[in-house]
């Protein structure tokens, strides 16, 4: 039987393992032939109100249809996901920079309204037999037979919404990893005349004080 949205609430809030909202990590990235940081990105995610989806060269999607990634993870286990990256990489020099703390946060019922839905974990070629093209998108391989190969980003409970998401400001929470960033980004917002960022967004969350 359905519940309200009162009492899912508060299942949620009583449950340390659960979250309302989903994250959407930005890092540094190459636009028009210009190497940005992850605060400058986040700067142009959020004046253009827009997310741009992956594709299957730039994101691992499955499928021709693009979709924006976002974890369904709590604060506390996201700035986990961030430490064990960084100490992974500290080990291993070539390997990909995936986590940086800087991104946005929304609620979990505003994506899923915007078409936002969980991934499916499974083994690419299985899953594509019983999903339509279409569905693609929302494909994430699993694979745990082979013990020298294991592939496996459950740890990120994963979401993805098709497509680009254009979002509102107003639904927006920041998510920055320090003190520092923190500063940079309301300078970087009160030197903006076209639109007011710091009284629009919902708030700001920075993950020094939530990890340490």
């Amino acid at each position: 039987m359905p519940y309200s949205l009162d009492n899912w609430k508060q299942r949620i809030a009583s449950r340390s393992d659960l979250t309302g909202h989903l994250i959407h990590l930005t890092r540094t990235a190459n636009i028009d032939a210009k190497e940005l940081s992850s605060l400058e990105v986040l700067m142009k995610i959020i004046l253009e109100q827009c997310l741009l989806g992956s594709s299957t060269k730039s994101g691992f999607i499955c499928g021709n249809r693009k979709a924006v990634c976002f974890q369904d993870t709590p604060l506390y286990q996201l700035t986990q996901n961030i430490y064990s990256e960084q100490e992974y990489r500290k080990q291993n020099s070539n390997a990909k920079l995936r986590y940086v703390g800087i991104g946005l946060m929304f609620t979990k019922t505003y994506v899923y309204n915007n078409g936002g839905r969980p991934v499916i974990y499974d083994k690419t070629e299985e899953a594509k037999a019983y999903l339509p093209l279409q569905e693609w998108w929302r494909i994430v391989k699993l694979e745990l037979s082979d013990e020298s190969n294991i592939i496996d980003w459950t740890h990120e409970r994963e979401w993805r919404l098709p497509d680009d998401f254009n979002f509102k400001l107003e639904e927006t929470i920041v998510i920055l990893p320090n003190t520092k960033a923190y500063k940079n980004f309301i300078s970087e917002c009160r030197s903006i005349d076209k639109v007011d960022i710091l009284t629009k967004i919902k708030g700001i969350v920075t993950l020094n004080a939530v990890f340490f």
